[in-house]
Formats: structure tokens, sequence, C-alpha cells
């Protein structure tokens, strides 16, 4: 009989902690590994005082693990999320290992969302795609693949540095349900990413396979704008199972578009759709809706090629506001948290998320 998540999270929540609650109803478990038999995973606790109050239950949490059929080894880690250990890795350093995969083991689907141009909304769309796919009930991993501009810790609501229980892997930090993982995290927020080509395809390098993934449905990496070295090195070398190309109606952010399909097709990895944002503005007082980027360039584009269009997306004050507040629209009700729901659904229904 195989371990799964689901038997070990069953087990912790029968774990009180001393101010109320549980592992699993306060969300304090990370990076849950299972390995045959051996079983790993992180507390975080919410401060160091929490912490140091906490090596009992630490330990209890190793036993309720090891009384599972077929667990021979429990290793669990106690951290603390105000004050964790930074990763004692070397960020950006030269892609290795040649032309080998980087595809994490355990990720089902690796599904990248991508764009021609800055701009268009793509990170919102990754990060709120995530989310939506997360509150379908699958186990979800989103990581920022644009080193130079890197915003889903942002938009996510996280901005604590990866923990290293090993020093050779680093912990994904867990919000809205979804495990993610960004150099955002690990550098200095207010510096400016100056790396060559090669540094580039290191750190995207180390972040699939030095990030402990553990079992995912799906991979969502949100790509740089353009067609450069970072996409290159994902297509190549992870193979993900398909792409979605974000733009607006704009002439000018569909030529970068079409560049963008081109080089999906050349390297050989499949287009799942397009999606069209900042579609149309519908304003709060009278209701009137204005094109204020063009309208329907995308799906026009999309039936020229034969791809499916999967989404239409407005303007939308409360998508921006949630973004910026670390809170996405998809995390909660309303019209915009509905037309991610059912972009998601659309996508576990292909058999792709």
């Amino acid at each position: 009989m195989s371990i799964t998540r689901a038997d070990i999270e069953a087990r912790l929540a029968l774990l009180e902690l001393p101010d109320g609650g549980t592992l699993i109803s306060r969300d304090m478990v990370r990076a849950l590994t299972i390995t045959g038999s051996e079983v790993r995973f992180v507390i975080e606790a919410p401060s160091p005082e929490m912490a140091r109050m906490m090596e009992p239950l630490r330990a209890a949490a190793e036993r309720a693990a090891l009384t599972l059929p077929g667990v021979s080894h429990a290793s669990v880690a106690l951290t603390a999320h105000a004050a964790p250990a930074a990763p004692s890795l070397k960020v950006g350093g030269h892609p290795k290992g040649g032309n080998s995969s980087i595809r994490p083991e355990g990720v089902a689907s690796i599904l990248a969302v991508a764009s021609g141009k800055g701009g268009v909304g793509k990170s919102t769309v990754a990060s709120n795609l995530a989310v939506a796919l997360a509150r379908k009930g699958r186990r979800v991993g989103l990581l920022d693949g644009d080193i130079h501009g890197p915003s889903q810790p942002r938009m996510m609501g996280v901005s604590a540095r990866p923990v290293s229980v090993d020093g050779q892997s680093m912990a994904p930090l867990v919000a809205h349900g979804v495990s993610m993982m960004s150099i955002g995290l690990m550098l200095d927020p207010a510096s400016a990413v100056v790396w060559r080509g090669p540094m580039l395809m290191g750190a995207l390098q180390q972040m699939m396979t030095q990030v402990t993934w553990g079992t995912l449905d799906v991979l969502i990496v949100d790509l740089p704008p353009g067609t450069g070295d970072v996409q290159l090195t994902l297509c190549q070398r992870a193979r993900p199972d398909g792409a979605i190309v974000v733009s607006t109606p704009q002439d000018v952010a569909l030529l970068d578009a079409r560049k963008a399909l081109d080089m999906f097709r050349t390297l050989e990895t499949p287009v799942l759709g397009l999606i069209e944002n900042m579609s149309v503005f519908h304003c709060p007082d009278c209701g009137h809706e204005a094109h204020i980027f063009g309208h329907g360039g995308v799906r026009d584009e999309a039936e020229r090629l034969g791809l499916p269009l999967l989404a239409a997306l407005p303007i939308d004050l409360e998508t921006r506001l949630a973004g910026d507040a670390g809170v996405p629209v998809a995390s909660g009700d309303g019209v915009m948290a509905e037309a991610y729901g059912a972009l998601a659904q659309r996508l576990v229904d292909e058999g792709v998320a």
C-alpha cells in the first residue's frame, strides 16, 4: 500500500497546537516529500518564540508519521516564519549537467505561461490560475521564472526567505494552497538582477531541481516576456506539457505574441491556447464598455492559427488591488474568481492540469 500525502495530513490533523488549531488547519506543514518508505517535511512556526515551545509537537509529528503502515523513516524539521534559515546555496551560478533533464520528479504536468512582451498581465494570469487550480483540488506549484522582474512574491503575499533543511535543497513557500518559489525571495528586492544568460539559466535550473516540490499535479512556470534564454532552457530541458500565451488585443502586443507562439512551435512545446487580457473595461458607474486596447484581436489570431481562445479577461480594478495586496482575486468570490475558476476547470477537464 503506497503512502499518500492525504494519509500523512490526516495523522497530523490530530495534533493540536498549544494556542489552538492543528498543524494542518494552521497551514504549518511545508515541503512534504515521500520517497519510498521515507517521509520528510518541515513545520514552520509563526514566530521563533512559538518554535521554541513546539519541539514536543515536532517529535509527536515524527511519531505520528511513523505509525502509518509502510513508513520506515520520518524526518521532521522545525523552523520559524519570522526568522527562517537562509539557504546556503549560491544562486545564479552557471547551469550544470549539459542538456540533461531539469524536470522535477513527482511533477505530473508543467505548464508555461508566456507573453511576447511585458505589461500584458502574464504574471497576474499565472498567479490566479495557480490559485484557481488549487481551489479545484489540484496540487499546484508556481515557479516565478521572470528572473529580472520577479513579481510573484508580491502577488502571492509572501516575503520569507526559503528554508534549506540540508544545505542542498530549498523548501518552497506555501500561499493560498500553492507551493511557490521565486528568485525574488532569495535576493534583495531593491537590487537589480544584472545577470548574463548562463546565470539566468543556472537560476532556473536551481529552482527546478533544488526545490523540494514534492508531488504535484501541475507546476505553472511564469516565464519572462520575450523569447530568451530562460524560455529556451525550460522548453529544451524540462519539456513542458503545454504553454499558454497571454496578450492584449492591440496590434503591438499581438506582433510579439506571434513571436512567442513561433518560439514554442520551433521548440516543439504544445500551445494549449491564448488568453486575451484587458479585453474590455466595464465602467463601474455607468456600465459602459470601453475597448481601451482594441477588442477581439487575440480571438482572431487564435482562429487564424487554429488554437483555442481559453479566456477573454477584462481590465478589472479588483484584480489589480488584489494582486498588490498579495491576495489573488481567484482566491475569493465574484466575477473574476469565477472566470479563473472556469479557466482552471477547462484545463482540468482537458487533462493538462
